[in-house]
């Protein structure tokens, strides 16, 4: 709850920074000093939140990777087991073949249970992963506006003087 009421504030930030209409001052010393501040400023928050959301999606993309790659395996395992009960089935005496088909079954519906529970908890990892990446990539849009909004500031400020 926390994560989503924090990416909820940074679009807030962010699109109320986006609102506010922008005004020319007159070109003074301070002004144009400010201006050129203003620009770099914005630059290196630009490049952090370039690299941030590159970080995030690197990190989502890679969880995203380890969870179909759990997901194979689990099937894998399953299908596994599936063949070795088919095989004791086959290898069973004609008397006891209701048996080990009933055995059998069991064995299967029991690695299918295993499997699901796998696959379920790698999608949950990665679906974690990719909401803690999207509040990480609203965290540095946030941080962006700010840097933006203290810069206009800062330029208003210095054509007051």
């Amino acid at each position: 709850m926390n994560k989503v009421l924090a990416s909820l504030i940074a679009g807030l930030f962010a699109t109320s920074v986006y609102a506010q209409t922008t005004t020319t001052y007159p070109a003074t010393k301070e002004v144009v000093k400010a201006e050129q501040e203003a620009v770099k400023d914005v630059a290196k928050a630009q490049e952090k939140e370039a690299k941030a959301v590159a970080k995030a999606d690197e990190k989502s993309a890679k969880a995203t990777a380890k969870a179909t790659e759990t997901k194979a395996e689990a099937k894998k395992k399953a299908m596994k087991k599936h063949a070795e009960a088919h095989e004791d089935v086959a290898k069973a005496d004609p008397e006891e073949k209701m048996k080990a088909e009933a055995k059998a079954e069991k064995k299967m519906a029991e690695a299918n249970l295993k499997a699901e529970k796998k696959m379920i908890k790698a999608d949950s990892k990665a679906e974690k992963v990719a909401v803690e990446a999207a509040e990480e990539k609203a965290i540095a849009r946030a941080k962006t506006a700010e840097v933006k909004a203290e810069a206009a500031a800062d330029v208003k400020k210095a054509a007051t003087k």
